[in-house]
């Protein structure tokens, strides 16, 4: 009874909307870190790092540097769900941030293809590597203290937090970017004002760190540790007993990822290099439609405490797969008015999906394997998703010089993600 006591009283004073909105913001400033790698691979690093390419070879250089992140985020998933499920989720957060913003900083210090040769995209390629194994971590704490903090009826809201980081780092990047762009020539922000976002990254993670010190270890955790449930080797449990949960997680990120990849990365490449748009006018879109993003993120997870994660998550998978077929045909339309509108109806069904998502993949997996669980599902989706799409994209343009293929794969990424939504969904309810 005492022992019981021990364990129950610390958690009383705990407040789940602190740190539900620590997550939030730690994850954005880790977010904005590798969303302006993604804006500068769209805009300058092909000339900067691989100037002996062509204009498309070069973009395909500077994307295929951006998928390396995505290769090394399993690994950070695996590497930092391990601790996380032996000696915390709290420490592991603190690790990603640090990892994330030294990379990130590196990044806008680094010497370019002009200065230093072939060592420039060689570094160029190892900071985004570090990126992407303190991103593969962070997700996964981030989940886990939104949601193990939260009441039980309300654990897709909480667990939106992390989730809204993601648009969040998009809008904070998107500003930057949009400001320094916009006020240097195009000559002074190609010879150091892209540095910027980068450095200023540094003050970003300082503020990022002082608010995560702040925080409490989950309650899951702390009853893992005091019932003595915790695993030596967590990522050979999941594999060995929840091998089918891993996969049907990737396979449901797939597509979202996939679109949201295109939508913060390529569109931006696409728009501005084959249509001919304002660079300027495409961030605008994409910073109003990120706004959209964020908001439906809540609303969705809210709605998904209230109705169940598995008809949020179906409905909106159902709109993405259409969505997605119809992005490229309503863009190459080249109307400004018609791209603000397939924007902001891809926004919509990303957040539709995107909220409940994270509540969904801690509910898979128990507590004393959940951070490896999650994480490594996650992770997975994510190299298989956007990692690969925008250098994808990229090919398929350069190989039919037409956006069909890209709405092909569009299409093909989302239905698999339906269908594995559908299976991972079925379960869940299944076993509630």
């Amino acid at each position: 009874m005492t022992s019981t006591q021990i364990s129950v009283t610390p958690q009383a004073p705990v407040r789940p909307l602190k740190v539900a909105g620590a997550s939030l913001i730690g994850t954005a400033i880790e977010w904005y870190d590798y969303f302006i790698y993604g804006m500068a691979a769209a805009i300058v690093f092909g000339p900067l790092f691989f100037p002996s390419f062509s204009s498309i070879a070069g973009t395909l250089a500077a994307f295929a540097t951006f998928s390396v992140g995505f290769v090394a985020r399993p690994i950070g998933g695996v590497v930092m769900g391990h601790f996380g499920d032996r000696i915390g989720r709290k420490s592991m957060l603190v690790l990603s941030l640090m990892l994330m913003g030294g990379a990130t900083v590196g990044i806008g210090l680094l010497p370019t293809y002009a200065t230093i040769g072939v060592w420039a995209p060689i570094l160029l390629v190892t900071l985004r590597f570090i990126q992407g194994i303190g991103v593969g971590g962070e997700w996964g704490g981030a989940v886990l203290m939104a949601v193990e903090h939260a009441p039980a009826n309300r654990k897709g809201f909480y667990g939106s937090f992390p989730q809204m980081g993601v648009p969040g780092g998009l809008i904070l990047a998107n500003l930057v970017f949009l400001g320094v762009s916009t006020s240097l020539s195009e000559e002074a922000f190609l010879a150091w004002g892209w540095r910027i976002p980068f450095l200023a990254s540094a003050v970003m993670v300082l503020m990022g760190l002082v608010i995560r010190f702040t925080i409490t270890e989950s309650p899951d955790f702390e009853k893992v540790k005091d019932t003595h449930r915790d695993q030596r080797l967590p990522i050979v449990t999941v594999l060995r007993e929840n091998l089918r949960e891993v996969l049907l997680s990737a396979g449901a990120f797939i597509g979202i990822n996939t679109v949201g990849y295109i939508f913060m990365a390529y569109l931006l490449s696409y728009s501005t290099k084959v249509l001919g748009m304002s660079k300027t006018l495409v961030l605008v879109f994409t910073l109003v439609a990120s706004f959209v993003w964020l908001i439906v993120i809540p609303v969705a997870s809210m709605l998904s405490d209230r109705y169940g994660r598995r008809r949020l998550l179906v409905t909106g998978s159902v709109g993405l797969t259409f969505w997605a077929a119809a992005l490229f045909p309503l863009i190459d339309l080249g109307n400004p008015a018609v791209m603000m509108v397939a924007l902001l109806g891809t926004a919509v069904f990303m957040g539709i999906v995107y909220g409940p998502i994270a509540a969904l993949f801690t509910e898979l997996f128990s507590a004393e394997v959940r951070y490896s669980g999650a994480s490594l599902g996650y992770q997975i989706g994510s190299v298989l998703g956007g990692g690969l799409a925008p250098t994808v994209a990229a090919a398929l343009y350069a190989s039919w010089g037409s956006s069909a293929p890209i709405s092909v794969y569009l299409t093909a990424v989302t239905l698999l993600s339906l269908l594995c939504v559908v299976a991972i969904t079925r379960k869940v309810r299944a076993a509630a």
